[in-house]
């Protein structure tokens, strides 16, 4: 799927959650959803928490 689907997806269900369930349910969506991403993330390998933690990915 292309970043910008994502992109739309995202914003469709963020719109749903404005839409129907008010602000504090859309910052529940919006939270959930910035997890997700960086779940996703670390999984593909294009996050590496070593590097924000300050510690080496590669041992010696």
């Amino acid at each position: 799927m292309s970043t910008t689907s994502m992109g739309l997806l995202t914003g469709l269900v963020l719109g749903w959650a404005a839409a129907f369930g008010g602000f504090p349910q859309f910052l529940i969506v919006a939270v959930f959803g910035a997890i997700g991403l960086l779940v996703a993330r670390v999984i593909e390998g294009k996050l590496d928490l070593g590097a924000l933690t300050g510690r080496s990915s590669t041992r010696r």
